[in-house]
């Protein structure tokens, strides 16, 4: 086994009364890939600075074999506005390094992430100023890189840049991210840290969940024998032989060693219970867009776009950052008017939404005016009142933030106040701008199997492959002149289509492509698909209206042989709703003469 180049040994770290981890030992060495994972809060860039020897341990010591050097990623850039990019880059580099050949590097590194080394870092967007960040560290050549969500505020194809540059690094890395796809490609060990412990897993992330879940089982296995015991010893006491007498003393100092125990034991910490209300109103057709174009100028953001939306379908758009998703977004909801074409949008749409830039929250309010703009205690969550710091809890908010200012929270704790605010109020069309941003995996898992359970339609622009592919029926793309193109499934979905085949061994050509941009349907198609939507809706009230018949209790009572033949009947028409929505589906993908 290696020998390590940096470790830490029985470290302990306090934030005032809060042990963030105690007596942790870990060890890196040359070519170890290292996930770090664990909830928000819970110490991983605090871990990581101490690695990176920026903050004192409360206790126990930190190795850094002689020679060897390490390179940190902040989660936030901190890079001073006026100096150029390549001035920055050049930042990072060690004393004592050759500095012609340093500049050679970063101008290289610079222009890989597509950056000017001659601009202004107060010019950079967020994602430009993390892409120069990133330039910094890489150049370096550490010999350790601690990266802290390195891909934050980055676009796909710079996220899986990043990743080919990792994976060829030679160097130890240790990586805090919430991108799922980034830590199974490229991990190999995983940190837990989980209530101020670290878990060790020998295995890629892939194994993570099902490892994760198994501690968690055979601990609350552990606590359950533990109250046995207490309950168990509780009953002797009671109606066993007096325990005042000497000889049971030690039972009772067991009883309270259990007790004591017990009450220091760290519950896990609560899952975020997160639900979605949905506004039944409605009809089938969210939206349609025509041969929509949009222009900024001499730059075309949208050309010629038509696409067609239902109730109930989850459309991801993704694209390099500057592209114009969020602009897309807005054109599809209505927000600002098209310069060509036209945006139908359906009848009785509720919109909800979720912003990238968290631009709904004032930073002088609390959790609590947020939720409760009318003053009270009381907020309607479904339809139904709840107390407003009940509420917080379910979002991981411990009640003394609910009266705290909103600037006081972390990202993650805004993006989660948005959510708590966003998914209390009902609505049939959820549109999120980067809905992923500083959440935490759990809370992450959780809010995709909401969004996926959610009965009403939703617009997502994420980063997140595994988030995408998880969640949504089909991508929105953009490739580049205006050009969005539409491809069914999700992001892995969508890699496999634009992706041309391998040729052949033979050196013949390859199958044509299947990914071509969807024709416009013949007129005789489009007219199957007019009486296809007609036979649909129909089919659709004639569902609902049977469902209603067989929800009322009495009908088993009144006509027993009635309530036999609409269950039979339900079924046939569900049978041929099915196949009717398969058919237009397939009009609708066809590729057209």
């Amino acid at each position: 086994m290696p020998p390590p180049l940096l470790s830490l040994r029985a470290a302990t770290i306090r934030l005032g009364s809060q042990v963030l981890f105690a007596d942790l030992d870990v060890s890196i060495a040359r070519g170890d890939r290292v996930c770090l994972v664990g909830r928000n809060g819970c110490g991983k860039s605090t871990l990581l600075k101490a690695l990176a020897g920026l903050i004192e341990l409360d206790r126990g010591g930190r190795f850094l074999q002689p020679r060897a050097s390490v390179a940190y990623l902040p989660q936030e850039p901190t890079l001073a506005p006026d100096q150029t990019a390549l001035d920055a880059a050049l930042g990072g580099l060690p004393d004592g390094h050759d500095r012609e050949l340093g500049r050679h590097r970063a101008e290289a590194a610079l222009d890989r992430l597509g950056l000017d080394p001659a601009r202004r870092v107060a010019e950079l967007s967020g994602g430009e100023a993390r892409r120069l960040d990133l330039a910094r560290t890489m150049i370096a050549e550490a010999d350790v890189l601690l990266l802290d969500e390195p891909t934050n505020h980055l676009d796909l194809p710079t996220i899986e840049r990043l990743e080919s540059e990792l994976a060829a690094f030679p160097g130890a890395l240790v990586m805090v991210s919430h991108d799922r796809t980034f830590l199974t490609g490229l991990g190999r060990t995983v940190w837990w840290l989980d209530r101020g412990r670290l878990h060790a897993l020998a295995q890629g992330f892939e194994a993570f969940d099902q490892w994760s879940s198994k501690l968690l089982e055979d601990e609350e296995t552990e606590l359950r024998r533990l109250n046995q015991t207490i309950a168990e010893e509780a009953q002797w006491l009671r109606y066993g032989v007096t325990a005042r007498r000497k000889r049971n003393q030690g039972r009772l100092r067991r009883l309270e060693t259990l007790r004591r125990e017990r009450a220091a034991r760290v519950a896990p910490q609560g899952r975020v219970k997160l639900a979605a209300a949905t506004d039944p109103a409605g009809g089938r057709l969210v939206i349609e867009a025509e041969h929509v174009g949009k222009r900024f100028g001499e730059r075309t953001i949208v050309d010629d776009f038509s696409s067609r939306i239902l109730r109930g379908d989850r459309i991801g758009i993704i694209g390099p950052n500057g592209a114009g998703k969020t602009t897309l977004l807005r054109l599809l909801t209505g927000q600002i008017a098209p310069d060509t074409g036209r945006v139908r949008l359906g009848t009785n749409l509720s919109i909800g939404r979720v912003d990238q830039r968290r631009e709904s929250l004032d930073p002088d309010a609390t959790p609590w005016t947020t939720l409760c703009p009318d003053g009270g205690d009381q907020v309607l969550v479904q339809g139904c009142w709840r107390h407003v710091v009940g509420y917080l809890r379910d979002f991981l908010f411990r009640p003394e933030q609910a009266r705290s200012p909103i600037r006081a929270l972390s990202g993650g704790e805004r993006n989660r106040l948005l959510l708590a605010k966003q998914l209390a109020a009902p609505c049939n069309l959820l549109v999120l701008d980067e809905p992923t941003n500083d959440l935490d995996m759990d809370t992450l898992d959780l809010l995709q199997e909401v969004l996926g359970e959610f009965a009403g339609t939703v617009l997502l622009v994420s980063h997140d492959r595994d988030f995408l592919d998880r969640l949504v029926t089909g991508v929105l793309a953009f490739e580049g002149k205006g050009r969005v193109r539409e491809y069914a499934g999700g992001y892995s979905d969508y890699l496999r289509q634009r992706r041309p085949p391998a040729p052949e061994p033979s050196g013949r050509p390859g199958p044509r492509r299947a990914d071509r941009p969807r024709a416009q349907p013949s007129r005789r198609s489009q007219r199957d698909l007019d009486r296809l939507m007609g036979r649909i809706a129909a089919l659709e009230e004639q569902v609902r209206n049977l469902e209603r018949d067989l929800a009322d209790p009495d009908l088993f009572r009144r006509a027993p042989a009635d309530l036999e033949a609409k269950a039979a009947r339900l079924e046939e028409l569900r049978a041929e709703l099915g196949m009717a929505e398969e058919r237009w589906l397939e009009l609708e993908l066809a590729d057209g003469p």
